[in-house]
């Protein structure tokens, strides 16, 4: 495997080929455990939890228009509103959308056929995080959610002073999130990489993406607040406000899942072409993260705080996560693996710090004193790169092989 983050030893070094094969068996042995025995107590919860979105979104549509001249009342239904968004976007849409309620056979909740309150359509949405992220988990110019395309996200790339403003670019990111995933599902980016220009392909990515976000923003800021009558301001602004709040939630639980420290990254060039399952497994192992906490918070990240076990089984019902968690867990630590988990706002934390430690040069901080801080402030602008990156194929004999191309195990 090629870990890109610089470690001091790798953690799978001890691993062989037969353990990792092991640990793929029991993976798929556990998956297929909780695949058969799904039933009406699954459907119900996610029913309920589809009725609860519906009602918070209604009672915060009738506090703002019975309180239109109470700040209190504002307030409680810039919340309810808030929760309804967050609630629609992670445990319902992100999983419906995943496929993982298509059992039921109900048209209702199916990923074919599911619309939600996001400005990236679904189909555009599906091919590049069900397909693209999940099968290219934190592989650094592969995996578009690893540093969301717009960051530098491990030591051996080679620094340069535009990564000085990412901590901005990342809370800008998260301003308008919803925004930026749906630029990503576009590829505008790919495209001019590539220079490809303006293709038939591409006008019609962006065409269909415009009127997604015409849609929901019709519905957000013209028929809702036209509706609301003379407390059509109150209500812009709530509906405003519980975006706002819905996009740095979602932002920050997804950074959680894959950036914070001690989470690896992955190298495309170096990695084997025919990665089997136990491989693929081991990759999403290493490469995802967990928030701790409690039964609401797992609800409210829409069960990616159970980052691990989602990305091993993006197929499985969220509100299973829970409990296989500890089986997880038991296997990571029989192998002597480290299971990353941490309550919420350390884990935005480590993100966060992972975030700012990048934007410089290796070792910068490490370097900087009160005395000499004038001179290296003056060396981030005075110079291209902070170091010669490591050659990447210099490590590659510390451990077994990741690859990158196998499919993800998804039904």
């Amino acid at each position: 495997m090629t870990v890109i983050e610089k470690k001091p030893a790798s953690q799978i070094a001890h691993l062989t080929a037969d353990d990792i094969e092991a640990i793929g068996r029991e993976l798929d042995e556990l998956r297929e455990s909780v695949l058969e025995s799904r039933g009406e107590s699954d459907a119900a919860y996610i029913r309920r939890v589809i009725d609860v979105r519906r009602k918070l979104e209604l009672a915060g549509r009738l506090v703002l228009l019975a309180g239109s001249k109470r700040r209190s009342a504002w307030l409680l239904g810039t919340a309810c509103l808030s929760l309804s968004k967050i609630l629609d976007n992670m445990e319902i849409g992100h999983n419906v959308l995943h496929g993982q309620w298509d059992w039921m056979r109900d048209p209702k909740i199916h990923s074919s056929t599911w619309q939600w309150d996001h400005a990236s359509p679904p189909s555009q949405w599906k091919e590049a995080h069900n397909v693209q992220h999940h099968r290219f988990t934190n592989i650094v110019g592969k995996d578009n959610d690893l540093g969301y395309g717009i960051m530098r996200v491990d030591e051996d790339q080679e620094w340069q002073p535009r990564f000085l403003i990412q901590p901005l670019w990342n809370l800008a990111n998260a301003l308008i999130f919803e925004y930026g995933i749906a630029m990503y599902d576009v590829e505008f980016g790919e495209h001019l990489r590539q220079k490809r220009g303006f293709t038939p392909e591409l006008r019609g990515r962006v065409q269909e993406t415009l009127k997604q976000i015409g849609r929901q923003a019709a519905k957000d800021y013209v028929v809702f607040p036209a509706l609301s009558g003379p407390s059509w301001r109150s209500t812009l602004t709530a509906n405003a406000t519980a975006g706002l709040v819905r996009n740095v939630w979602s932002h920050s639980v997804i950074m959680c899942g894959h950036f914070p420290e001690g989470v690896e990254t992955f190298e495309q060039p170096a990695l084997d072409q025919d990665e089997t399952r136990g491989e693929w497994y081991l990759r999403q192992m290493l490469g995802s993260a967990n928030i701790s906490g409690s039964p609401l918070t797992h609800v409210m990240c829409g069960n990616l705080s159970h980052q691990i076990e989602h990305h091993l089984f993006p197929d499985l019902p969220s509100n299973r996560y829970a409990e296989i968690a500890p089986q997880v867990r038991d296997l990571f630590q029989r192998y002597g693996l480290s299971y990353n988990s941490r309550p919420l706002v350390r884990q935005v934390g480590s993100a966060w710090h992972k975030v700012l430690r990048l934007s410089l040069p290796n070792g910068w901080l490490e370097e900087t004193t009160v005395r000499n801080a004038p001179s290296q402030v003056a060396k981030l602008f005075g110079r291209r790169r902070a170091q010669t990156p490591a050659s990447r194929n210099e490590s590659t004999d510390s451990g077994p092989v990741l690859g990158a191309t196998a499919e993800p195990l998804v039904s």
